[in-house]
């Protein structure tokens, strides 16, 4: 598996031990990772905190965004996505999209490629997850 998808699956795995969402990020600047986050809208009780917005936060002030990569557990959702056109990144590779199909058709449509991996660790992860959680993530999701 690709060291930055790893490292993304890392996050995803420090927010459920933190009694969050699963769900993790990393964003890749010139080979190197810039910012690392995870889902944090139960911790941080902030309906926002992503994992990608998390991601971006914690990668601070990058300058320019071009050659940027973001790496996802799971396909970003349309604020994501957002995040993710508004900073002009080009490439996004999700971890998989069966368990949520995000926005993967904005992003393409402005301009974005974006690659599903489609792995069977992070869909057992939010599978598991879902099963376990469904109140909570169909709050995080807006389908309450």
């Amino acid at each position: 598996m690709d060291e930055f998808m790893k490292a993304a699956i890392d996050e995803a795995q420090i927010g459920q031990s933190e009694k969050g969402i699963p769900i993790g990020s990393v964003l890749v600047k010139d080979g190197k990772i810039v910012g690392r986050g995870h889902n944090k809208r139960v911790q941080d009780n902030d309906p926002v905190t992503h994992a990608e917005i998390d991601c971006l936060r914690n990668a601070g002030r990058v300058g320019s965004y071009k050659g940027a990569v973001l790496y996802s557990t799971l396909m970003p959702c349309y604020l994501c996505a957002g995040a993710v056109v508004q900073f002009g990144i080009k490439k996004v590779y999700a971890g998989e999209s069966k368990t949520f199909s995000g926005a993967k058709e904005f992003m393409q449509a402005h301009g974005v490629e974006v690659i599903d991996l489609n792995l069977d660790e992070c869909k057992n992860m939010m599978e598991k997850f879902i099963s376990e959680n469904p109140k909570l993530w169909n709050e995080d999701i807006g389908e309450l």
